[in-house]
Formats: C-alpha cells, sequence, structure tokens
C-alpha cells in the first residue's frame, strides 16, 4: 500500500545516521565498538517515532484483525534469529529473547493472558508456560525412601527463542478522512510455541501451539526501539524491531477479523481445508485494501 510505503521511507531517513555497529570504523580499541559517537550523544535521547493522536471523529472506517507471523518464512528470519539468545559480537537477540528479557526486568510491564488484554500477568505467572520441571523415575523413588531428591534426577526443559514457531499481531487498520489514508496501529503482538509439557512427546501437527503471552504493544515500544534487527538489505544500516513491526516488514496472513460471531476464525467456519482459509485470508485482506480505492473512487 502507498502508506506502508511512505512509512518505510520516513523510518529509514530517521535511522540513517545509525551504524550497524555504532563507532567502529573510528574505535580504539574492540571494546569502543557500540559505544555512541560524541555527535549521538548531542542528538538527544532515541525514543521511537511517536503515534500521532487520532480524534475518534476522524476515523472514517476500522477493522481489527488478527495476523500470523510464520518464522519459517525467509522474510521473517529477522524476527526469528539469532536462536543461540547471545548475539554474538553484535549483541542482537530474537524478538523473543528481547521480549523475555525485558518482562524479566520489568520493562516490559503490559503482559497479557489473551489478545483482548483482559486479563493481566507477571513473570512468575508465565514461567509454568515457559518450562517444565519434571522428577525422573529416580528421584521418585528418593522420594519414595525419604530422601531430598537430587538435582540430576530433576528435569528441566526452558523454551527458547528456537522453539519459537510464530507470531500472533493484533492491529486496526482504519481510515484517517482528516489526512486521507489508509493507516495500520499495531497493538498486541504474542509469541507462540508448542506447549512446553508435550513439546518432547513428538507430536508436531500444529495442533499443540499456544500463546505463550500476549504485550500490548503501544506501551512497549521504547523497549523494541532500543532492540536491533538485522537488516536483510544493509546490515550497516540496522533496523529496530519498533520499525520493521510499523513499516510492516513481514509477512502475516489473517487468521481472524472482527465480525458478529464473536470474532471467530477463519478455519471455524472453514474446516479442514488450507486453501481455502488462505484464499479467505486473501479476500479479507482485499477488502481492506479496496477500501481506500473505493473512498477515492466516491469523491
Amino acid at each position: 500500500m502507498v502508506c506502508r510505503g511512505i512509512l518505510a521511507v520516513v523510518i529509514l531517513l530517521m535511522t540513517w545516521n545509525i551504524s550497524g555497529q555504532t563507532n567502529i570504523l573510528n574505535a580504539k580499541r574492540p571494546e569502543d565498538i557500540g559505544k555512541k559517537t560524541q555527535a549521538q550523544e548531542n542528538a538527544g535521547p532515541d525514543v521511537p517515532l511517536e503515534y500521532g493522536y487520532v480524534e475518534e471523529r476522524d476515523i472514517l472506517w476500522s477493522k481489527m484483525v488478527w495476523e500470523v507471523i510464520d518464522l519459517n518464512e525467509r522474510v521473517n528470519f529477522p524476527l526469528y534469529y539469532p536462536v543461540n539468545g547471545s548475539g554474538g559480537s553484535t549483541g542482537r537477540q530474537s524478538l523473543y529473547d528481547v521480549m523475555v528479557t525485558n518482562i524479566k526486568n520489568g520493562k516490559i510491564k503490559d503482559i497479557y493472558s489473551d489478545s483482548y488484554f483482559s486479563e493481566k500477568r507477571n513473570f512468575g505467572e508465565l514461567e509454568a508456560t515457559l518450562s517444565k520441571v519434571d522428577t525422573t523415575d529416580l528421584g521418585y523413588e528418593q522420594i519414595n525412601a525419604g530422601e531430598q531428591v537430587s538435582e540430576m534426577y530433576i528435569d528441566r526443559r526452558d523454551l527458547s527463542s528456537a522453539d519459537i514457531v510464530e507470531y500472533h499481531i493484533k492491529g486496526l487498520w482504519y481510515f484517517d478522512k482528516r489526512q486521507g489514508e489508509l493507516k495500520y496501529r499495531l497493538l498486541g503482538i504474542a509469541p507462540v510455541a508448542p506447549d512446553v509439557n508435550f513439546m518432547d512427546a513428538g507430536i508436531d501437527d500444529g495442533s499443540n501451539l499456544v500463546e505463550l503471552f500476549w504485550v500490548w504493544y503501544p506501551s512497549s515500544r521504547q523497549v523494541f526501539h532500543e532492540a536491533k534487527a538485522f537488516n536483510v538489505s544493509n546490515s550497516g544500516i540496522p533496523i529496530s524491531f519498533d520499525h520493521l513491526l510499523n513499516a510492516r516488514r513481514f509477512n502475516a496472513v489473517i487468521y481472524k477479523e472482527e465480525n458478529v460471531y464473536g470474532d471467530r476464525e477463519i478455519r471455524d467456519y472453514i474446516p479442514d481445508n488450507a486453501m481455502f482459509q488462505l484464499m479467505e485470508a486473501q479476500r479479507i485482506e482485499e477488502e481492506i485494501r479496496n477500501f481506500e480505492q473505493d473512498v477515492w473512487k466516491n469523491e
């Protein structure tokens, strides 16, 4: 869409002065790599581009949609890698590691159990979803003998970024009549992985995928802005996760839209037919895209 292209250009211009590895050409020592230059320090705080305030009366039309970002698709790899959690010499993290790290340290506070943001969670409540602790048979033997269980007989399985299969996002498409264009506002994002309790059971048909948690996106933008993703086109100009997500530099497929049937998913009314489900998702997307054109046709 035209608005996507304009947003992408604006974001590119704003990030032009950010180096892939800050200060690498002027570093006197290896430890100087990554430090901000004096010019960058003088430029002030590094903050994300603010959303403009939108009056309710300026919204001519809107539609809420839920989409799935498949991490098996090459265009979505910047959201998935690196999976080792460290990021190597660049210090980069996968989107999942960025989310979990900042939930732990309290920078991301608005965490919810579902996409309607009705039940708030904290990290302690998420631990049962993100990890599994089990006791082996030998451990139970120690328990039955009245002994303390040895650490070697306790199995712990923690979800890692390598286990994340996809992301679910929720956002609002709306037509701003004041500016005369169709826009998108990302509201929430959720990592999706196999249920940790059944990951090692050999079930790999996609039926055991669960949304680990939902993050209310607008209040977490600073975190996603500070974390940099890999720019496939030019590693000298990194892109923050906030820029990547707001510019929609990923491929996603609609799996649900708000509707009179209680926001039922596409698979609920088109079961057992992946091709027809994809066609229905494309129909909804085309309907959204055509609204802007229809507005101008009727002028």
